[in-house]
């Protein structure tokens, strides 16, 4: 392929990036146009991928990180093959097109993360790297390569700026995940204007000292340079490879190439022109020529790809039948057939220890961990206290990537967006943990898993003031709500063993989006449980204890609470008072059940209610109503013994009678 035939490739891309966002008044041509040499040579002579078959399970993956050059990854799946049409370009940024301004998983065919907040595709990418490393280390034989492609992300200033990069980068360095292979767009510009007076870091210095394979700077217009670069990459296979590309951001526009005003902003039509005439591309918007497509079509090449690895995969499920059955179930996320959900929570109620949750959270482990081996743990620096290893989990390492835990440092937020990347990728169930309070650090990482609606377990320990003497710092208040806010997200507040064991086996079975588990670091009684409340658990709200007829109050609690309500009622009810109290371990879980299951817990007709929550109370509102009332926490915590801060905060059967008895005796 001649280079001046590679350029004009290269300018499909530009001309199709800024055609499309000038349509819709709205953009980011820059990048894709500074970028679109280095995707030529990429797609074009390494890449590993099947337009025909986009969820291939051993394609490459490909992540753009820096997620507002979005048409450029749009043009390169239009150009090669991929069902993204000519219309759904024209419909860039329109309401439900298949090109939205930044890409979103499970919208486009093709997209492998939604990207946007930078840094974190990034992170996934990283994460992405981490599961084929797992996978390979699992299910590859002698002779039998069944896992074996690359992870290639592109990255910009911006998201080596954004903190979440050095966490990540720092333990993608530690992994030595030498599958992983980033090209970063060093054009010195973001929004506000040239990067020299806020980012002036080192970078090449920086992936060294991460233990990266540091390439360039290399001309990143220049498509020999940039084959070269890739190839000196492939063959590194210890450590991740940075590629240094020194690109012009707006590459072939006269009069905005190298400023920010080809950043986030259409070129214009004027402008277009300029541009039409300086890349020789003498063809009308959206008009491409058929020598183009031609060039650029992959179908052929990623059909033999495929075919080739069909047939070898063919010869290894001869060989190897249980891996191959285990590796195909895992990708299709089909659990183990012989777990009994039911079963487990029943035997676990049975056996009524008196625990904190994060204890009876490893205990379900213990049990799931064996018989679910997609379940891919670790924890931020917090394995002892956020108890997330069970007994046969071996943690991986450089050396050996034949584990199910990861070891993530203190880096929540990297954490968080890596596993979202082990989602993305397939073939596991990933599950991360911290305490409650530093979930703040990772808030967007889960806020990303909701949106992709990824199956992914975030595990918070230390829930409330009960962890005591560590003080307002480490004892969360608003963040139950912070969590329950996200859409899509199911957060689970279990009050004892039973229900804990219930939160991680919905987990699991949730495949449809992410859970949060929220746990204490105090022990909780057993609850006692007939059949019918152990099958309602899963409702997210249920009546764990009631009364005879209609209730005068309802009583409406969550996790270490729902002890303290249940005792309360205990002592009303010898003051003739009818009492029901609700564990509402799952909010948003219950508040999808059929209105005449919420209206038989929650009858709308009694208004007498307290609900209570050692945290923030707003949410808990809308369950009271303007008649009820609400025991919980609206300022910070102290540094104390469980016991004493629960007594200062009123969060004692005393305190909870007395509220009750207001609204009984009033």
């Amino acid at each position: 392929m001649l280079y001046i035939n590679r350029r004009q490739l290269a300018n499909a891309i530009r001309i199709i990036s800024i055609d499309s966002i000038q349509k819709a008044n709205s953009g980011h041509p820059g990048m894709p146009m500074g970028m679109a040499d280095i995707a030529e040579v990429l797609w074009n002579n390494h890449l590993k991928h099947n337009p025909n078959n986009p969820n291939w399970e051993n394609r490459d993956r490909f992540i753009i990180s820096n997620g507002h050059g979005s048409m450029l990854h749009y043009s390169l799946l239009h150009l090669t093959g991929y069902n993204l049409s000519i219309h759904d370009l024209k419909n860039f940024r329109q309401l439900e097109s298949k090109t939205p301004g930044h890409p979103e998983y499970n919208q486009t065919l093709g997209i492998e993360a939604t990207t946007g907040p930078l840094g974190q595709g990034l992170a996934n990418a990283i994460g992405m790297a981490i599961a084929e490393r797992i996978l390979s280390a699992k299910f590859n034989r002698k002779n039998y390569k069944i896992i074996d492609h690359r992870i290639w992300t592109f990255v910009g200033d911006g998201c080596l700026m954004e903190g979440i990069s050095h966490e990540v980068c720092s333990l993608a360095g530690t992994l030595g995940l030498g599958n992983l292979i980033v090209f970063y767009d060093n054009n010195g510009i973001s929004i506000d204007g040239n990067t020299n007076g806020w980012f002036t870091d080192d970078t090449y210095k920086r992936f060294e000292s991460y233990n990266w394979n540091v390439i360039g700077p290399i001309n990143g217009h220049n498509a020999e340079e940039i084959n070269k670069a890739i190839i000196k990459a492939k063959i590194i296979t210890k450590k991740p490879s940075l590629i240094i590309c020194n690109t012009i951001i707006g590459f072939g526009s006269p009069n905005k190439y190298g400023t920010s005003e080809c950043h986030g902003a259409p070129l214009g039509d004027i402008e277009i022109k300029l541009v039409r005439k300086q890349l020789n591309w003498n063809y009308a918007p959206f008009k491409i020529p058929k020598k183009i497509y031609n060039a650029w079509n992959a179908i052929d090449k990623g059909n033999k790809l495929e075919y080739n690895y069909n047939k070898n995969f063919e010869e290894y499920k001869k060989k190897y039948p249980q891996l191959a059955n285990e590796l195909k179930r895992r990708y299709r996320k089909n659990l183990p057939e012989y777990l009994d959900s039911n079963k487990i929570i029943k035997e676990i109620q049975e056996k009524c220890e008196y625990i904190a949750s994060r204890k009876a959270s490893q205990n379900i482990l213990n049990i799931l961990g064996p018989s679910i081996p997609e379940l891919l743990g670790g924890s931020a620096d917090l394995t002892p206290s956020n108890l997330t290893m069970w007994k046969g989990a071996k943690p991986i390492s450089k050396e050996n990537f034949n584990g199910s835990y990861i070891h993530y440092g203190v880096r929540e937020f990297g954490m968080g967006a890596i596993s979202n990347g082990i989602a993305y990728h397939g073939g596991f169930i990933p599950y991360d943990a911290t305490f409650l309070v530093f979930m703040e650090y990772m808030y967007n990482a889960i806020r990303m898993s909701a949106i992709s609606k990824l199956h992914i377990i975030h595990v918070f320990t230390h829930d409330s003031i009960g962890l005591g003497e560590d003080g307002p710092t480490h004892q969360p208040i608003e963040q139950l709500e912070a969590l329950r806010a996200i859409p899509e997200l199911n957060v689970w507040r279990p009050a004892d063993s039973t229900e804990t064991a219930a939160a991680w086996l919905s987990a699991i079975e949730n495949k449809e989006g992410p859970t949060a588990i929220i746990l204490s670091r105090q022990e909780l009684s057993i609850n006692k449980r007939n059949s019918n409340q152990i099958t309602n658990i899963k409702l997210g709200g249920y009546i764990i204890r009631d009364c005879q007829y209609l209730p005068d109050l309802i009583i409406i609690g969550s996790g270490s609470e729902v002890i303290i309500a249940i005792e309360a009622a205990k002592y009303l009810e010898k003051k003739n008072k009818k009492i029901r109290v609700v564990s509402m371990p799952c909010t948003s879980i219950f508040d999808k059940q059929k209105i005449i299951y919420r209206n038989f817990v929650l009858p709308p007709y009694i208004r007498a209610r307290v609900a209570i929550e050692a945290g923030s109370p707003t949410g808990w509102y809308k369950y009271v109503g303007l008649d009820g009332e609400v025991l919980g926490i609206n300022n910070y915590g102290y540094s104390g013994k469980p016991k004493d801060l629960f007594k200062k905060f009123g969060f004692t059967v005393s305190n909870l009678i007395k509220t009750c008895e207001k609204m009984l005796f009033n």
